[in-house]
């Protein structure tokens, strides 16, 4: 067997009330609805399902808890990505900091969803050096 890409993710949220704004109108993914009701994030050709703890949905990860996600989303411009995050009065915790990406370092802001999930938006070392070198 050969791996060849990541279709999707499940979150676990507690209200899908809170959780839908920040990823749509703070992070900029869509919210689908598919499947009956059921919420997805979508950006780029990335979705991220979310399943509201309480709600049946099977089969399901053994312990379903909100917050213990630690997600990595690449942004195109790291400096409009801040000044998006101040706009909504989102608290940075971390950064910006170089990291390791997947494929490259990366420059990276660390915040909270609203369950408390790590997120962390990065900016790849190719358009960091890039932007840098247009100043």
């Amino acid at each position: 067997m050969r791996l060849i890409a990541l279709d999707h993710v499940v979150i676990s949220v507690r209200s899908l009330d809170e959780s839908v704004p920040f990823y749509r109108d703070i992070l900029g993914m869509d919210d689908l609805l598919f499947g009956g009701g059921r919420h997805a994030l979508h950006f780029g050709a990335q979705k991220i399902n979310l399943h509201e703890v309480g709600e049946a949905i099977a089969p399901k990860a053994t312990t379903v808890t909100p917050g213990a996600a630690d997600l990595c989303f690449l942004v195109e411009n790291l400096d409009a990505a801040i000044h998006r995050l101040q706009e909504h009065a989102v608290e940075i915790l971390e950064g910006p900091v170089y990291r390791q990406g997947a494929n490259s370092a990366v420059l990276s802001v660390y915040v909270r969803d609203p369950d408390g999930n790590l997120i962390e938006l990065a900016q790849p070392e190719n358009v960091v050096l890039a932007s840098s070198d247009s100043s």
